[in-house]
């Protein structure tokens, strides 16, 4: 989902619809224009695609052979995936390197708090679910209160249900499925002492990842591109010993590579 620009500045979205459905030669063609045109390409996806968009995406960047094609599948839902799809877009118009902005989404993701309120938690893959909490879970009327990320939480939604945040100023944005409930604006926004609050439209993918169309997702995160941009530039830049770029951690988003390990000579001894 290719959420609106945060301000001027953002780089629009470029968005690979139905890369399973295509044929194989014209997804390969319109990779290959966008590194063309770019000279590199950052794939942000949802793990809630189907599995064929997934193998889709890595039989495309094997065929082309490119070194120029990040993919990246946080461990995101959808609406906190559009958010950290938003901020790379964002901090496209600085002046950061495609190693470092690629590198960034890692980063950023710890700034990210999402989660949702389900009327089921039935089928809740991605958040550890008690018994208690699945029986409850078919009382008609039940709700609950949801975080996966970046710990996972699960409350029933009552008069007392609480969710630990962030410890930082942040924005939240609200996108509405079948579930009617104020609680994320008269409860928990306030609680979580957001700055902003905004809607957005339900990522396509939410239902899938959440187990239930009967939800409202949210998400906390940091709105300004100067915040963002420090973040970023903080953290310590090495070069790629592989493809050269420069990078941010532990690996090379692009090419994959790792620092090499330089063993200790071993001291030469005398008789």
């Amino acid at each position: 989902m290719a959420l609106p620009a945060q301000d001027e500045r953002t780089v629009p979205a470029v968005v690979l619809p139905d890369l399973d459905r295509r044929p194989l030669e014209e997804t390969l063609d319109g990779m290959q224009a966008l590194i063309d045109h770019h000279g590199y390409v950052v794939v942000v996806y949802s793990r809630a695609v189907p599995r064929k968009v997934a193998r889709r995406l890595h039989t495309i960047r094997s065929l082309l052979e490119s070194d120029r094609i990040a993919l990246f599948q946080p461990d995101l839902p959808p609406l906190g995936l559009a958010v950290l799809a938003r901020q790379l877009r964002q901090l496209a118009s600085c002046d950061l390197g495609p190693g470092v902005l690629a590198s960034a989404a890692r980063l950023l993701t710890h700034y990210i708090h999402s989660g949702a309120v389900l009327g089921s938690v039935a089928r809740l893959d991605h958040v550890p679910v008690g018994l208690k909490a699945h029986a409850k879970s078919w009382v008609p009327g039940s709700q609950f209160a949801v975080v996966a990320h970046p710990e996972p939480q699960l409350v029933r939604l009552d008069s007392q249900a609480a969710l630990t945040g962030p410890d930082f100023a942040t924005w939240m944005l609200v996108a509405r499925g079948r579930l009617q409930s104020d609680w994320v604006g008269t409860a928990l926004a306030p609680a979580w002492r957001v700055q902003g609050l905004h809607e957005a439209l339900l990522p396509e993918e939410s239902a899938t990842w959440w187990g239930t169309g009967k939800l409202i997702e949210f998400c906390t995160y940091l709105p300004d591109l100067s915040v963002l941009y420090q973040l970023v530039t903080s953290v310590r830049r090495s070069v790629c010993h592989w493809c050269g770029i420069d990078v941010i951690g532990d690996r090379c988003v692009f090419c994959s590579a790792s620092p090499p390990v330089h063993e200790s000579p071993v001291p030469t001894g005398f008789g």
